[in-house]
């Protein structure tokens, strides 16, 4: 069996954990940020990386005491090392690298997307390659054939904004409050969604990417127009990025043959709607749903000593001169997508 320190700050979560390869979480200590930023109605990068600074060893030390183990008895040191914001990937990926190196264990950098395409598979023992998965986040909209670890095939991305960028946006036009996408979902839970008309970019096409930049600004339209209650738009836009999920999801499962089950993860699977609307899919599909629970799903250390785990038994270990990456695709083989630039 062994012991994976894992450490997370690729955003505003500062996180260390240690998890076993048997898929045991012996300790995950968290700190959020979202007091530091929620007068700006989004993250700094710059107090980001600061708070992570001040913060990340106290939670290693925490970690390990409270596991009861100290650094010598972890067998690898797993830390994101992109993509996300870089100051923040440096500080975790810099400390990873110093503890590593001080306790004499292997580093393993860990690809942040791939700690949550792989994070369903921690809690659920029974998940086995491959997969489909729909990695939906504040950065990333992704669908991918996950056919083993370190082994990705992108079926679709987005080719502007991510739904959980624009659930942030979203929440910012209807001052709701940060973090955005919560934020949205409680106000739904009080709307109607058949009350604003708003589109469905790129549902029913045979492209197979996703797009929300359009619903964003036809959010802002409505917003503007003052004849709509925000909650009701905050329910009618839910339900529109629902349907797109849904609809580009349906289309990819006819490219994903030999699927195990549909599994969905990122921060919007804690969505409840999203996560309704997936397990009917599934069913139609003849597919078991597979999300992580709620807590897995944000942003955090545990995924990242999984992955970390999977990846060390593999023999997929790195170099302490390995750098930061502000961008790092799971599938760098992918075709160029039109609109995505570096987000593909």
């Amino acid at each position: 069996m062994a012991l994976i320190l894992g450490l997370e700050s690729s955003c505003d979560e500062t996180a260390a954990a240690l998890v076993t390869s048997e898929r045991v979480v012996r300790a995950h200590k968290l700190a959020g940020q979202e007091a530091a930023h929620r007068p700006y109605g989004g993250v700094v990068p710059e107090i980001a990386a600061r708070a992570h600074v001040e913060i990340l060893m106290p939670l290693v030390e925490a970690a390990l005491a409270e596991a009861g183990v100290t650094l010598r008895d972890v067998d690898a040191v797993a830390a994101t090392a992109g993509p996300g914001l870089i100051g923040g990937v440096m500080v975790g990926l810099v400390t990873g690298k110093a503890l590593a190196h001080a306790a004499g264990k292997p580093l393993v950098a860990v690809n942040h997307l791939e700690g949550h395409a792989l994070s369903p598979r921690l809690s659920d023992p029974e998940l086995a390659f491959p997969y489909l998965l729909l990695l939906v986040s504040g950065g990333h909209c992704q669908l991918l054939f996950v056919e083993g670890v370190g082994r990705y095939r992108r079926l679709a991305t987005t080719i502007d904004d991510a739904a959980g960028e624009a659930f942030d946006k979203t929440a910012k036009l209807l001052h709701l409050g940060f973090p955005g996408g919560p934020a949205v979902e409680r106000a739904a839970l009080t709307g109607d969604a058949m009350a604003v008309p708003l589109p469905r970019p790129l549902k029913g096409s045979s492209e197979p990417h996703f797009s929300f930049a359009g619903l964003k600004s036809a959010v802002a339209r409505a917003a503007d127009s003052r004849q709509y209650r925000v909650e009701d738009i905050a329910a009618s836009f839910q339900a529109a990025v629902v349907d797109c999920l849904i609809d580009r999801t349906s289309l990819a499962t006819g490219r994903a043959a030999g699927a195990t089950a549909l599994v969905v993860a990122g921060g919007v699977a804690a969505n409840q709607a999203v996560r309704g609307a997936l397990t009917g899919l599934a069913t139609a599909n003849g597919l078991r749903f597979v999300a992580p629970p709620l807590w897995l799903c944000t942003d955090n250390a545990a995924m990242i000593g999984w992955a970390g785990a999977e990846r060390f038994a593999a023999g997929l270990t790195d170099p302490l001169d390995t750098a930061a990456r502000p961008r790092w695709p799971l599938d760098p083989d992918a075709e160029a997508v039109r609109g995505a630039g570096v987000k593909a």
